[in-house]
């Protein structure tokens, strides 16, 4: 074995060791995110809270890539489950994991696909997560979230349609439950998020890549 192909391999053990480390350091900060939120009561009840665990695991994809997305998202969820628990039996989180590969997957896939990665792909990439995830969260709260929620809570449906219509009187029934209510709040959260990563991506790149 020759001394080029030795080092190749030692260059490439690095390298994964390296990204190995960025998956857990950005899901652990993820995490941490994860577990502080405040309600915007101006868009939607206090169940629904804001956070900003997205915003280090798009930084990541966008810089290793989707698969390494996911798996940040994985060490988010794992790590906000050992410090904070479930109230759902893991619904409210394995729903959270699917709304954050909805939103990080596309736009990670948009932006390094292409052979030139510019903010033009960023801001197309984001854009297209933020709207499939904001159809994925009106699915999952109409026909899972907000029934286990209020069997865990033991609250009917009429219950969380009465809360939405103290923040948009036009609330009447699940269906605008939806689209008052959660549209608006997905779209304002993941936009924040895309807002945000755009002005902090390419410093922060420098320092997971090493250039």
């Amino acid at each position: 074995m020759s001394e080029q192909v030795l080092r190749n391999g030692n260059v490439m053990e690095r390298s994964r060791t390296r990204t190995i480390t960025q998956i857990a350091m950005l899901g652990a900060l993820a995490g941490v995110l994860m577990n502080i939120e405040f309600p915007i009561p101006f868009l939607a009840p206090s169940f629904y809270q804001l956070d900003f665990s997205e915003i280090p695991v798009l930084v990541g994809t966008f810089a290793m890539g989707p698969v390494a997305g996911i798996l940040i998202e994985v060490v988010k969820v794992l790590v906000h489950l050992v410090t904070m628990g479930t109230v759902t039996a893991g619904v409210g989180d394995l729903a959270n994991f699917i709304f954050g590969c909805t939103f990080v997957v596309p736009a990670g896939l948009i932006y390094r696909l292409h052979h030139t990665k510019s903010r033009k792909h960023a801001v197309l990439g984001m854009a297209a997560g933020t709207l499939l995830t904001t159809a994925a969260a009106c699915l999952m709260n109409a026909f899972v979230l907000l029934p286990a929620y209020g069997k865990a809570f033991g609250m009917p449906i009429e219950a969380f349609i009465e809360m939405g219509a103290t923040v948009n009187s036009s609330v009447h029934s699940l269906l605008g439950f939806v689209a008052l209510i959660i549209v608006p709040f997905n779209l304002f959260k993941y936009t924040l998020t895309s807002v945000i990563v755009f002005f902090i991506y390419k410093r922060i790149r420098v320092i997971l890549k090493g250039d």
